[in-house]
């Protein structure tokens, strides 16, 4: 009784208001490990399907259609936007454009203020179709528009 290292009942009132404090706040923050979120521009977004497709690009709207003659002899004439948007890009330079195009199509429609209007983005596909560097270079900048849109 009353030992060196009994605390007294005014510094334990203190270390509990403390520690409900802090067990508070930390409770009403996420996580740091799972915050991270999609960007509502990516493609990879807009294949997940958790926003509604602008009317004038359903998701089945073929990329030939979309984007006309020069891509349908680059794709599958049956090839959606919603597959482009979803398949890999890995080391090829058109597929890493249509899925990067599609994805900024679909923000020219449905994002106020993103820099590309549907027209552009058409005109621009087209242009790059002809050649891997033109490709590789205009899927950098769709990326760039597509990263930077809220």
């Amino acid at each position: 009784m009353g030992g060196p290292y009994e605390p007294s009942p005014h510094i334990l009132l203190l270390l509990l208001l403390f520690f409900s404090v802090f067990l508070n706040v930390s409770a009403t923050r996420p996580g740091f490990l799972y915050t991270r979120t999609t960007p509502r521009c990516t493609p990879k977004y807009w294949s997940s399907r958790k926003e509604a497709w602008p009317k004038m690009v359903p998701q089945t709207s073929t990329v030939s259609k979309v984007f006309g003659s020069r891509a349908r002899e680059r794709f599958r004439s049956d090839l959606t936007l919603l597959e482009a948007t979803a398949r890999s890009d890995q080391g090829d330079a058109f597929r890493g454009l249509l899925k990067q195009a599609s994805a900024s199509l679909l923000n020219s429609y449905a994002r106020k203020g993103f820099p590309y209007a549907p027209w552009a983005v058409k005109t621009l596909v087209i242009k790059a179709l002809v050649t891997e560097e033109a490709a590789a270079l205009q899927a950098q900048h769709f990326y760039i528009a597509n990263e930077a849109c809220n």
